[in-house]
C-alpha cells in the first residue's frame, strides 16, 4: 500500500518530467526542420545594405524578417545598431532586391521529368533570384486542363519545389463551352486559364479559338481571373515556306523565321480583340483579363495591344528575354538551340522590342522556360524545322536582363516592376512582388557589377544545361542569395538541404 501511494505522489512528477520531454523534442525537431528549410539557423534576423530596392526607391537601410514575412523596413539612419537581440546579415553594396515571379515557366511535372520536373526546375529558380514560378498547364502529362490533372500537379510538387510554385489551368476545346467544368478548376486552386491559338505541338492541348475565348472570358470575370494566350494564328496563304519542299535548307534559321510571319501574331491578336472588348468597365466580361505571353512582334502586333489599352480593354503584355538579347542575324546555322515559337526576330525587332518594354508598352518579362530532352533538340542533325522549339532560360534571366538592358539605362526599379510587381498582380499574389511591411520575405540578393562566363564550368542546376542558348554568353549579374518566405534557400551555389516551397492555391 505505501509503494502504491508513493506511485501516486510521484505521478504529477513523472508527468510534468515526461511533458518538458516531449517539449524539448518537439522543440528540437522544428529547429532541425526550419535547419533543413534554410541555409540560415534562425527565422528572425535583419538584411542590411546600401541598396535595398523598396516600392519607394532604392534606400540604404535593413529589412527585418520574422517567420517568413517582412515586418519591418528602415533607412540607414533609423536602423539600431546597437541592438543585440536579432541576428544580422550584412550584405553591404550588394542590391535587395524583391524575388523574381516568373509568371511563364514549363517545368514539366508530373509526366515528363526527363525534361525538367520540380526539383530541378525550382533549385535552377532559387539559383536565379527567382522565389515563384507559376507552371504552365501543358508540357508535363497529362496536361492541366481539369480538377483531377491539376490534383496530381499538386500532388507531384508536394515536398520537391525549393520555391513557391503556382499553376495556371487550361483553356482547351474539350472544356470551353462547360462553364462548370472551368469552375470547378478554378475552384481547385489554379491562378488563372492559358489557350493556344495555334498548335501547341501537345496532343492533349488543343487549340482554342474567339469563340472558345469568349466563353473561357465569361467565366473568368466571376473569378476576376486571368486568361494567358498563346497568339500566334496559322495563315496558310502567307506562309512563305512549303514544309514539305525537300530543297530547303533546314539548318538555316532563316528558313524556320519564314515559316511563322509577324502576321501570325498581328492575325492572332486581331481576332483577340473582338472579345477583349468584353473586358471593359460594363462590359460582359467585366472582372476578367486577357495577358498575351510571349510578345514576339514589334510592329503591327504590338500597335494593336496599344490601341486596345487605349480603348479602355483589361489587357497585358510580356516579352522575354530571348526575344531582348538575341536577334535572327546572330543565330548560327543548325543551332536549334535557338528554336522558339514565336520566334526571335531581326535586330530591329528586337531594338522596338525595347523601346517598347522602356516606354511601359510591354508590362512584364518571363522566361518562357521550355526545356525537353536534348535529343529532341536534334543538335547534331541541326534541322530547326523537325528540332523541338523552347529556350531553357530559367537560371539566367535576371543577369540576362540586366546585362542586355544596361546600354538602354535600365533601373533597378524597372527590373523589379517587370520581374515582381506586375507579375505579382497578374498571378493575383498580393503578399508577394515588393519590399513592403506584411509581405512574404522573398529576396534576391545580387551583385549587378559581377561578370561570369556562363561556360561549361558554371554550375547550372537546370536539367540539361547544354541547350541553352545562353550557353558561351559574358553576362553581369551575380546572384549571392536567395530568400524564399524567410527562408535562405540559396547560397552562392548551395540549396538547402529540403524542398520546402509551398504550392500556391487560389482561394
Amino acid at each position: 500500500m505505501e509503494n502504491l501511494n508513493l506511485q501516486w505522489r510521484l505521478l504529477p512528477t513523472l508527468t510534468l518530467l515526461a511533458a518538458s520531454l516531449f517539449l524539448l523534442v518537439f522543440k528540437d525537431s522544428v529547429k532541425l526542420s526550419h535547419s533543413e528549410c534554410s541555409l540560415l539557423p534562425y527565422n528572425h534576423y535583419w538584411l542590411t545594405s546600401k541598396r535595398i530596392v523598396t516600392p519607394k526607391g532604392v534606400i540604404s537601410g535593413a529589412v527585418e524578417i520574422k517567420e517568413g514575412n517582412i515586418i519591418s523596413i528602415v533607412s540607414e539612419e533609423e536602423w539600431p545598431r546597437n541592438s543585440k537581440t536579432e541576428q544580422v546579415v550584412d550584405y553591404g553594396e550588394a542590391v535587395i532586391m524583391p524575388g523574381l515571379i516568373d509568371v511563364h515557366a514549363h517545368l514539366d511535372d508530373p509526366g515528363r521529368t526527363e525534361w525538367e520536373g520540380f526539383p530541378s526546375g525550382t533549385k535552377a529558380a532559387a539559383a536565379g533570384g527567382i522565389t515563384t514560378l507559376i507552371d504552365m498547364p501543358l508540357n508535363s502529362d497529362p496536361s492541366t486542363i481539369s480538377t483531377e490533372t491539376l490534383k496530381l500537379k499538386i500532388d507531384a510538387a508536394e515536398k520537391r519545389i525549393y520555391v513557391d510554385v503556382g499553376f495556371w489551368g487550361g483553356l482547351v476545346p474539350e472544356n470551353a463551352y462547360n462553364a462548370s467544368a472551368l469552375e470547378a478548376l478554378l475552384n481547385a486552386g489554379v491562378l488563372g486559364l492559358k489557350s493556344f491559338m495555334c498548335p501547341s505541338g501537345i496532343n492533349d492541348f488543343p487549340m482554342t479559338n474567339a469563340s472558345h475565348i469568349k466563353e473561357g472570358l465569361s467565366v473568368l470575370a466571376r473569378y476576376k481571373k486571368p486568361l494567358l494566350v498563346h497568339a500566334e494564328m496559322e495563315q496558310d496563304s502567307e506562309r512563305h515556306v512549303k514544309l514539305e519542299d525537300d530543297t530547303l535548307d533546314t539548318r538555316s534559321y532563316s528558313t524556320y523565321l519564314k515559316t511563322r510571319p509577324p502576321s501570325w501574331e498581328e492575325a492572332a491578336i486581331r481576332e483577340l480583340l473582338t472579345v477583349a472588348k468584353d473586358t471593359r468597365t460594363g462590359g460582359p466580361a467585366e472582372g476578367a483579363h486577357l495577358h498575351i505571353v510571349h510578345l514576339s512582334d514589334a510592329s503591327s502586333s504590338l500597335d494593336l495591344l496599344m490601341e486596345a489599352k487605349t480603348n479602355g480593354d483589361s489587357i497585358t503584355v510580356e516579352t522575354c528575354p530571348h526575344y531582348l538579347a538575341f536577334s535572327a542575324e546572330e543565330i548560327p546555322d543548325g543551332d536549334t538551340r535557338f528554336k522558339c515559337a514565336p520566334p526571335i526576330r531581326d535586330a530591329a525587332n528586337k531594338e522596338k522590342l525595347w523601346e517598347a518594354l522602356m516606354d511601359g508598352h510591354i508590362d512584364m518579362l518571363s522566361s518562357d522556360h521550355s526545356p525537353t530532352v536534348p535529343e529532341l533538340k536534334l543538335l547534331d542533325e541541326g534541322n530547326f524545322l523537325k528540332a523541338w522549339g523552347g529556350i531553357s532560360s530559367l537560371q539566367f534571366v535576371l543577369p540576362v536582363t540586366w546585362s542586355y538592358g544596361r546600354k538602354y539605362g535600365v533601373t533597378l526599379e524597372q527590373l523589379a516592376s517587370w520581374w515582381s510587381e506586375r507579375p505579382a498582380k497578374l498571378a493575383g499574389q498580393v503578399s508577394k512582388g515588393a519590399i513592403a511591411i506584411g509581405n512574404h520575405a522573398d529576396l534576391v540578393v545580387w551583385e549587378p557589377e559581377a561578370e561570369f562566363e556562363l561556360d561549361n564550368d558554371h554550375p547550372v542546376h537546370m536539367k540539361h544545361p547544354s541547350i541553352s542558348a545562353y550557353l558561351g554568353r559574358r553576362l553581369s549579374g551575380k546572384v549571392l542569395a536567395t530568400i524564399s518566405r524567410g527562408n535562405l534557400v540559396y547560397k552562392e551555389g548551395n540549396h538547402a538541404p529540403a524542398a520546402c516551397g509551398s504550392p500556391i492555391l487560389a482561394t
